[in-house]
């Protein structure tokens, strides 16, 4: 005779089995797939917004990029300018002691 560990197996088997028949039969009908088609036409407009977001983002990025840049130019550009008067103060100054 059938023990009873080996009918729990046999009906957890048929009940595996029916669950996934009907599994399909639900997956593959046309109310899911029209859940799938709207939860991908969901994730495409999630990647468009995303998209926009990161162009907005890197557009952003370069402008700063470009200030900051602009921003080290003038100071260097200062910088020399300072640096300027000083060099032109030395030259005289060794000139001077020269001719003395």
């Amino acid at each position: 005779m059938l023990k009873c560990v080996d009918v729990k197996k046999i009906a957890v088997f048929a009940g595996g089995v029916l669950f996934g028949t009907a599994g399909v039969k639900i997956l593959g009908s046309s109310d899911a797939k029209k859940f799938y088609v709207n939860c991908l036409a969901a994730g495409l407009r999630a990647k468009d917004s995303v998209m926009t977001t990161a162009t907005t983002i890197q557009e952003n990025a370069e402008d700063i990029l470009a200030e900051a840049n602009e921003i080290n130019r003038q100071r260097r550009e200062a910088a020399e300018f300072c640096k300027e008067p000083e060099e032109e103060m030395k030259e005289e100054a060794e000139e001077t002691d020269s001719l003395q």
